[in-house]
């Protein structure tokens, strides 16, 4: 008998949904896992420990002021406030609410030549790969006491491309690597040379210099990219660490090279100014949080990541989850349990603009009366705010 998962909205009577158009989505460069993992990386000593403790509000100790403090990654996860979260909590009557997370690492800093293993360049670029999206940390500030491992006036343009062309040179490893391999298997029955020519697409593209994630690759080439985890691949926001005055005023005398640099370079990716060292003193001195840059530096990677949440409401608690966007509702409803994708039948969602003028007690009948509860399929993909209770075979309450 078929059963409804009770990890949403309690429906009752008649059905009243409306069609969801669904259109064909190009994949994603990226992992497709919704448990999805952030890096901190930058030169050595820039104040990758410092944000990591202020974005994690964990203490690991002062961050030292010399190069390659940090060795092996910390490891922690990171959250951001939901309002829609709070409201849908408020509207179910709910005390309980689970917000997404993410899971972020603080990698050993990077060296010139690290390619190439100086510093701890073959530890640093092996950590790097294992994660989703990257949080790069440039130093905007000056101050002669604390140690910079490039000689010289401060230049944030020129660690970025420092960085840059060494996470390059990495990628152009792998794919020679790859390349090798795949050669290896040319002789097989049933052998494909799909792989090797977009694999030498994206070898010439990285000896020009470029980033794969600028690429404008196919929906078969994303497929085949996205089976080799490339670092350059990867969504990145970059964080331009200035002065307490800097930050304070938002204007500093870095931001626009760093700026033209990223249009010039990886216009898809973002940048924020931040200020290590204050953040921590927010979270050490309970100051007001509505100063605190957390929220838009986590919020700007989710978007840098392409991802959506979805939301579960009762009996007991709010659920916040997260998907990449186009997931499909069987996709969906995996994240709140495997057995869900293979037994899943059909959802029906809210959309959070139909329920952010509500009051509570949220009423239901209202809503399906105007026509606001939707039905997804298995071959439509949910939408950033819905609120799912999903339909599924045999299956147990949660």
């Amino acid at each position: 008998m078929n059963k409804v998962l009770n990890r949403g909205l309690a429906t009752s009577g008649r059905l009243l949904a409306k069609a969801v158009k669904q259109e064909t989505a190009k994949p994603i460069l990226g992992r497709p896992s919704n448990n999805l993992s952030l890096g901190v990386v930058g030169l050595a000593n820039v104040g990758k420990s410092t944000f990591f403790q202020s974005i994690t509000k964990t203490n690991l100790g002062i961050a030292a002021n010399y190069p390659f403090a940090t060795i092996d990654p910390s490891k922690s996860l990171v959250t951001a406030e939901s309002p829609e979260l709070e409201k849908l909590a408020e509207l179910y009557g709910l005390k309980k609410k689970i917000p997404s997370s993410l899971t972020i690492y603080d990698i050993a800093g990077l060296t010139r030549n690290a390619a190439s293993g100086a510093g701890l360049g073959n530890k640093f670029l092996a950590d790097i790969r294992m994660v989703d999206g990257i949080f790069h940390v440039v130093r905007g500030f000056k101050n002669d006491d604390i140690v910079h491992i490039e000689e010289g006036e401060i230049d944030p343009v020129r660690d970025l491309v420092i960085v840059n062309d060494e996470l390059i040179l990495k990628d152009i490893e792998f794919v020679e690597s790859a390349l090798e391999k795949s050669g290896k298997h040319s002789y097989k029955p049933g052998f494909s040379d799909d792989v090797s020519q977009v694999l030498n697409k994206v070898q010439d593209f990285l000896y020009e210099g470029k980033k794969i994630s600028v690429g404008d690759w196919s929906s078969n080439e994303v497929e085949i990219i996205n089976k080799y985890n490339f670092i350059t691949a990867k969504p990145t926001v970059y964080l331009l660490n200035v002065s307490e005055a800097d930050f304070l005023n938002q204007t500093n005398e870095f931001h626009l090279s760093v700026q033209e640099w990223i249009d010039q370079n990886c216009p898809q990716d973002h940048l924020l100014m931040f200020l290590a060292q204050y953040e921590s003193k927010i979270i050490e001195e309970n100051l007001a949080l509505d100063k605190s840059a957390n929220n838009l530096i986590i919020n700007t990677m989710r978007k840098a990541l392409r991802l959506i949440s979805f939301y579960t409401c009762g009996p007991k608690e709010a659920h916040q989850w997260t998907v990449r966007e186009n997931s499909l509702a069987p996709d969906a409803a995996q994240v709140i349990h495997n057995d869900l994708k293979d037994t899943f039948i059909s959802a029906q969602a809210y959309k959070y603009q139909d329920l952010v003028h509500e009051q509570a007690p949220l009423n239901e009948a209202s809503l399906k009366s105007k026509g606001k509860l939707y039905r997804y399929g298995k071959n439509q993909s949910i939408e950033d705010g819905d609120v799912l209770v999903i339909k599924a075979a045999a299956a147990k309450k949660r």
